[in-house]
């Protein structure tokens, strides 16, 4: 049977070390140990640490575990916004979080364009409390400038701004100092399975989810904000979580940081110039996003002159599974991930067969 590879944009292939700490995690009963034990506050803390140091987080941000990056959507309408956020959107996933607001029946708003068309009006409603940009939006390969989300920092200086790294962290540079809230699910860039999110907060954070339940607004239950951090400041979280999950995104994270995250990024930069340049050469295909600058580094989308699913069947063939487009452009659109995980050699085969198609 031949080996297959995972150029699916989540789940994704596995990172290559996971083997090995699953092999630890059993030599540790890790998935046996109690989360009020000494043994998980190690596993927390631990974690936290390689990823602040991994991300570059300032001081002051905090991080915190859910069941998923979709979670973390509800907590912030639940915490962070007592009637109003705005939205850019541009796709399927910034699209569905707008939709959260709105089903907590709050007044927010929301700047619409054409998928994988370009923000021009970077204005805010001056009664908006949060700010929500997706950083990358995985369901059609649209890369968010990043120094526009620095300019709404400078321009919005006591707005809460909160980013959707999900499928760019750690990828993608970031500086986290001009945001307030950002999160990611850990299926993606870090290349382990599902049922993980990460949440990262700052103290402004903290003053706004104060500053609700003093109004006497519900913010949430087990996983209300100060709940997290009431547990988190002894590395413990409210109920029981992914013991195993987190175990493994301490230890994939501490493998980045030996790689650093400089090195992933340049990679990152390198393996997508040449899946765009072969999409580009390719007779059948051409890249979805037309702006150079808002494609996507880690989830490059491309058009398919005839439909998909022959591309997607030779590929298979060769035991490359690539994935489908997403909603409207399932069957039109080709998306592949390029993660962490996928190394050079890959991405360079890789392209060879797409500039021939």
């Amino acid at each position: 049977m031949r080996h297959k590879t995972y150029f699916t944009p989540g789940p994704s292939q596995i990172y290559y070390t996971l083997n090995d700490h699953m092999k630890e995690a059993f030599q540790k009963d890790i998935m046996c140990i109690s989360h009020r034990s000494a043994a998980f506050q190690e596993v927390f803390a631990e974690t936290r640490k390689n990823l602040t140091e991994l991300l570059n987080l300032p001081d002051g941000y905090e991080i915190y575990f859910t069941s998923s990056a979709n979670e973390i959507w509800e907590r912030i309408i639940q915490n962070l916004v007592g009637e109003k956020s705005h939205h850019f959107v541009n796709g399927s996933f910034s699209k569905k979080f707008y939709q959260f607001s709105q089903d907590y029946q709050k007044t927010s708003t929301i700047y619409k364009v054409a998928d994988g068309a370009e923000f021009e009006d970077m204005s805010i409603p001056e009664d908006t409390e949060l700010i929500s940009v997706t950083l990358n939006e995985t369901s059609i390969g649209y890369g968010f400038d990043v120094e526009k989300i620095y300019q709404l920092r400078e321009a919005h200086p006591n707005k809460l701004i909160a980013v959707d790294g999900v499928s760019a962290f750690p990828a993608i540079a970031f500086d986290f100092s001009k945001v307030d809230t950002a999160y990611f699910s850990v299926q993606k860039c870090f290349g382990l399975p599902a049922g993980l999110g990460v949440w990262i907060v700052n103290q402004k954070c903290y003053e706004k989810v104060k500053m609700l339940n003093n109004q006497g607004v519900v913010t949430g239950s087990y996983h209300d904000l100060l709940q997290l951090k009431a547990n988190g400041d002894k590395n413990m979280t409210p109920e029981t979580p992914n013991v195993l999950g987190i175990f493994l995104l301490g230890k994939v994270a501490a493998d980045m940081n030996y790689r650093t995250a400089k090195m992933i990024q340049n990679e990152t930069i390198y393996k997508s110039t040449i899946l765009y340049q072969s999409i580009e050469n390719a007779k059948s295909l051409k890249p979805f996003i037309t702006a150079k600058k808002n494609r996507s580094k880690t989830v490059i989308v491309a058009e398919c002159v005839n439909g998909n699913s022959e591309l997607i069947n030779k590929a298979a063939e060769k035991g490359w599974i690539i994935g489908k487009g997403y909603g409207d452009y399932k069957q039109t659109h080709i998306r592949i991930a390029n993660f962490p995980v996928h190394s050079k050699e890959q991405m360079e085969q890789l392209a060879d067969f797409l500039s021939t198609y």
